[in-house]
């Protein structure tokens, strides 16, 4: 089903919309990128960067050079960043597409209460139940 048949005619079975859709099968990055970001949102690895750019800054006595001190620093914590913010990135897609499919989840069944307790009577509870419907999946549709 195109994403035009999906304005059309709003479905909740589309691929990747509903929980169910998932497999749950983790790759080796996502599974490394979990473990990644499991070590790096305790409390001590910050404490540990703090006391590491602390032990850090008296070793300038030791290169000499104001130059060659700060091209280590910023080599180091440039790379170090540059990794994290990657992997980092990809536990935070997958948690929020998580919450997107939940979401979905929980629209779909209020949409299909609302249209039994609507019946033909209630032309605004439709209404809703309608739009509910033509929310899920929309994160796909929804340009910035």
């Amino acid at each position: 089903m195109t994403s035009t048949n999906r304005q059309d005619k709003p479905s909740l079975h589309d691929p990747a919309t509903m929980p169910t859709d998932i497999t749950g099968r983790l790759s080796a990055f996502d599974k490394f990128a979990t473990h990644a970001d499991h070590f790096a949102s305790r409390a001590w690895f910050f404490a540990f960067c703090v006391v590491l750019v602390v032990v850090w800054a008296p070793s300038f006595f030791l290169f000499g050079s104001i130059d060659t001190w700060q091209l280590i620093i910023n080599t180091v914590t440039t790379i170090v960043t540059f990794l994290l913010v990657a992997l980092l990135q990809n536990t935070q897609k997958r948690a929020d597409d998580a919450v997107q499919h939940k979401l979905n989840a929980i629209a779909e069944g209020l949409a299909t209460l609302m249209g039994h307790v609507a019946g033909q009577d209630n032309a605004d509870l439709r209404r809703d139940s309608h739009e509910l419907r033509a929310a899920v999946g929309l994160e796909d549709r929804e340009g910035s």
